[in-house]
């Protein structure tokens, strides 16, 4: 009964993330019309989806304090991009083939190649860097530096597009009933009919579309923070309802799977938008786009400036312990996750079932590592000497 009232936040705070993400899918389409190869993908749509984790981490660490809230953001930037790296391209392929769009789905090799590598080299790095006792503005700044580092290197590569002129699009036009009214609008948080009303979209009130969702988002992380923090605790009170008995876990597990899938709603949404359209490069590099995103930015943001603010973090040992097994974790679905991709020139369904049995396996080992299975924790042992051995080279 005690995790009932934290899991109907959690589910109402996915309803309004979900539909403010539309807002997002529609501002990015209009603000990176004219990118190619990928980049929208893996860096409007990438950042714009990703927002919910930048601010999910932020309040993570400011209301929690300290380690508990490194720990949560950690969970949830992490427990993300292994979502976005499993659940989104399976999800594509599934919509792609079972809305007879197509019966297969083609990436392109060089988006594969550029996104997956750039992302584990970046995890690489995320595991060697935040591997001490302490947490310093440094570390934060560096992880920031690496996603510049990337995007520098998207936009230098990338070719030039065909240009589209923003009046000859149809679809640049607001989406949805014409004759829907405000108050309805108002209800269903549809952001797009209250922003841009019947009107024409336009750089401007395209902007102003992702800033409006971008405050909405805001404003639900921090519900969903309050949520993971009243299921981990051992007991917690609801105002006007009163006491109640939580899991009494630590907050990364809660964090890991409901927090993570919480703020990759949106990241879910825009990848199956792109894939209706046929455009499968956007799909998949806005996932990937998304998780380097995720580990460097939405994570070394509210590292740098909490740790500015307050002072470094001190680490004790059983989160150094969690946090390396989910950061080795990580590394290896993203590099199972890679041969996946790299090995097939025709995704289908075979692969999508794949996917979503490997994250399946993840979220069993997540629950019996938060209920102190012998095997899981086994596994924990292998995953910590592994990230041992990868220190050796810091």
């Amino acid at each position: 009964m005690g995790v009932i009232i934290p899991i109907i936040l959690v589910i109402i705070c996915c309803l309004i993330i979900w539909r403010a993400s539309d807002g997002f899918a529609a501002a990015s389409d209009f603000i990176g019309r004219n990118l190619s190869e990928g980049v929208r993908g893996a860096t409007i749509n990438a950042i714009g989806s990703s927002l919910p984790e930048v601010f999910t981490s932020l309040f993570f660490l400011f209301y929690l304090k300290d380690v508990d809230g490194f720990s949560g953001g950690i969970g949830t930037t992490a427990g993300s991009a292994i979502f976005n790296s499993m659940i989104i391209p399976a999800f594509v392929i599934l919509v792609v083939i079972y809305t007879g769009v197509a019966n297969n789905i083609k990436i392109s090799r060089k988006v594969i190649r550029r996104d997956g590598f750039s992302l584990i080299i970046a995890e690489m790095i995320f595991i060697m860097l935040i591997s001490g006792s302490r947490l310093d503005w440094w570390h934060g700044f560096i992880l920031m530096v690496i996603y510049v580092i990337y995007l520098i290197y998207m936009f230098a590569t990338m070719k030039k597009p065909n240009i589209i002129h923003p009046h000859s699009v149809g679809d640049m036009r607001i989406h949805g009933d014409e004759g829907i009214s405000l108050m309805k609008a108002l209800f269903t948080f549809d952001l797009e009919r209250i922003v841009i009303g019947k009107g024409e979209m336009k750089t401007w009130n395209a902007w102003l579309l992702l800033s409006v969702a971008t405050v909405w988002i805001a404003a639900v992380c921090l519900l969903l923070v309050q949520a993971c923090e009243w299921i981990g605790s051992d007991t917690y009170t609801v105002p006007l309802l009163g006491e109640f008995k939580g899991l009494n876990i630590p907050i990364m597990f809660v964090a890991v799977i409901l927090a993570s899938a919480a703020s990759s709603v949106p990241d879910t949404i825009i990848s199956m938008n792109d894939a209706r359209k046929g455009n499968y490069d956007d799909a998949i590099s806005n996932a990937l786009g998304s998780n380097i995103f995720d580990i460097c930015f939405a994570l070394g943001f509210p590292l740098f400036l909490y740790t500015t603010i307050h002072g470094p973090i001190h680490m004790h040992e059983e989160i150094i312990d969690l946090s390396s097994e989910l950061r080795m974790l990580l590394l290896l679905l993203t590099v199972l996750a890679f041969l996946i991709y790299v090995f097939k020139k025709i995704i289908n369904q075979v692969q999508a079932f794949l996917l979503l049995g490997i994250y399946s396996i993840f979220t069993l080992y997540v629950i019996g590592r938060g209920a102190e299975n012998d095997f899981a924790f086994s596994i924990a042992e292998f995953l910590r000497s592994m990230v041992s051995y990868l220190n050796i080279f810091n």
